[in-house]
């Protein structure tokens, strides 16, 4: 069993910056691939990054590629979303995952654990 709880969510202006945290306990960390996936009011839930165990391997959204960062740190339990030049388009409440194995999967289907979501509000 692993529990993942965010933080870092908030309301921020367009062109603005947010750091998201994933903290995790219970199982190894370092032995889940992670994700960041998002839902927007209305709208299915979406993939938004992901990264591999020992975060040597990401991948993201074409929506978001060169505004986003996801990192992890094994050491202390933690994944990291940093998103840059926020647009409006990306308000939504923001869950972390965690996936046995290895592979950083786009679908929410391949993850086991989730988190509680956190709000990020972009406002124009």
């Amino acid at each position: 069993q692993v529990q993942l709880v965010e933080s870092g969510g908030g309301l921020v202006q367009a062109g603005g910056s947010l750091r998201l945290s994933c903290a995790a306990s219970g199982r190894t960390f370092s032995g889940y691939a992670m994700g960041w996936f998002r839902q927007a009011q209305g709208k299915e839930r979406e993939f938004v990054a992901g990264i591999r165990t020992s975060g040597g391997y990401t991948n993201y959204a074409d929506s978001v590629k060169g505004r986003f960062t996801i990192s992890r740190d094994n050491a202390k339990n933690t994944m990291y979303l940093q998103m840059n030049s926020l647009k409006p388009e990306d308000t939504a409440v923001y869950y972390c995952a965690a996936a046995a194995g290895w592979s950083a999967s786009i679908s929410p289907n391949d993850y086991d654990y989730w988190g509680q979501g956190t709000q990020v509000t972009v406002s124009s």
